[in-house]
Formats: C-alpha cells, sequence, structure tokens
C-alpha cells in the first residue's frame, strides 16, 4: 500500500460507504472506522421535521464525529492501514442544506474550531449514484427514519456533494459511479477497485470497472 495508510470512503445516504468500507478493510487487512448514524438521538425525529431538529442533529454529529476523529488521530496510523466510512467535512456538507442562515453562521463557528485538529485522508474515494438509485437502495435498508426520505432532499443533498467534491484538493480523490457497479456481490468490481487505489495517484481520478472499459 506504501504510503496510504488512511483512506476515507465519502457519498451520499444510501450510496454504500460502510458496505465498502468494510470490504476494503477486510481485503487490506485493515482497522475500520464507522460514523454510526443511528446513534444520533435527534436523527428519527430529524427526518420526521427536518426545520425544527436540523440544528441539534449536525450539531450531535459534528461533535461526536470530532471526538471519533482525535481518537482516530491519536492512533498509530502507520501501524496498520485505517478504511472510515466518512469525512470529516461530510457533516458540513449536510449543515449547509439543513441549517437556516443563522444556525449555518453559528454551526461554521463551532467547525472552525475542530477542523484544523483532524488527520487528512491519504485518499478519499468518492461514491456516485443517481437518485433514484439511491432512494431504492434506502428502501431496502433496516434503518425505518431512513425510508422517509424524500427525492428533493436527495437530490439537493447530491448537488451539495458534487459541489464540494469538485473543487476538493485536499488529498487525492477517486471518484466512483456505482449507478452500475456491485462491490459486494461481483467481486471482480471489488479486486479492480481494490488495484486501482494501490496505484500511486494525485488529483483527481475516475474508477472505471474494466467489463466498462
Amino acid at each position: 500500500m506504501g504510503d496510504l495508510r488512511y483512506i476515507a470512503v465519502e457519498g451520499p445516504i444510501g450510496v454504500g460507504k460502510t458496505s465498502l468500507a468494510a470490504l476494503l478493510a477486510n481485503e487490506l487487512s485493515a482497522r475500520c472506522i464507522t460514523s454510526n448514524p443511528g446513534e444520533n438521538p435527534f436523527l428519527p425525529r430529524f427526518y420526521n421535521d427536518r426545520k425544527k431538529y436540523a440544528f441539534q442533529t449536525q450539531i450531535f454529529f459534528l461533535l461526536s464525529r470530532y471526538q471519533q476523529q482525535q481518537q482516530l488521530q491519536q492512533m498509530d496510523l502507520f501501524k496498520q492501514v485505517t478504511v472510515s466510512d466518512y469525512l470529516f467535512a461530510k457533516d458540513r456538507i449536510f449543515a449547509s442544506i439543513n441549517l437556516d442562515e443563522n444556525e449555518m453562521a453559528l454551526y461554521e463557528r463551532i467547525y472552525r474550531l475542530l477542523t484544523g485538529r483532524i488527520p487528512t485522508p491519504d485518499l478519499v474515494i468518492y461514491l456516485q449514484a443517481k437518485a433514484q438509485v439511491l432512494l431504492s437502495r434506502i428502501k431496502q435498508r433496516s434503518q425505518e427514519y431512513d425510508r422517509s426520505i424524500e427525492a428533493d432532499y436527495l437530490e439537493a443533498l447530491l448537488q451539495a456533494y458534487n459541489n464540494y467534491f469538485f473543487h476538493y484538493d485536499e488529498s487525492p480523490l477517486l471518484v466512483i459511479d456505482t449507478n452500475e457497479i456491485d462491490f459486494v456481490h461481483k467481486e471482480g468490481d471489488l479486486a479492480g477497485l481494490v488495484r486501482e487505489i494501490q496505484k500511486p495517484r494525485w488529483g483527481t481520478w475516475y474508477y472505471v470497472p474494466e467489463s466498462f472499459g
């Protein structure tokens, strides 16, 4: 793996971040770090009333992930490869579409106090998918609150994600369109990705499975 010690997998709800992170951790004999959104007590209420519970939900996520990232910072990243199913900046992406102007201003003040102490990944894998595909995957998941997600909310989230990663330059970025890729059930898709991330790269590049090349 060379200098590739910390990999973050990112993307919108339902795109398969946690599944891919777990698979990569297994393939690379790495530790796997997950964000565990189900631990946020405000999340079910947020999906019933986004405006009322957005700020509490975002702050809980922000502080929880900060604490987790601080623990990661204290680990010996050179001793074992680490794969995470989120990038710390993801919370700010969600905040940008969930908070009103005054809430966002306060959120930004807290975020800026925390973000300088966060480790930077050696590689970010950004998973993309169409809103219809995401909605289909979300309906198959076990979380009841997820199933109330509306298409327009997902579209806004997709736009926010694409805008963020269009300007992302903090580390190498691998972009993957997952609409036609199945890492969980197709060993070839996963094996191809593992080979791809082991190639020395910089900047942004796109993964296309060999069967599509």
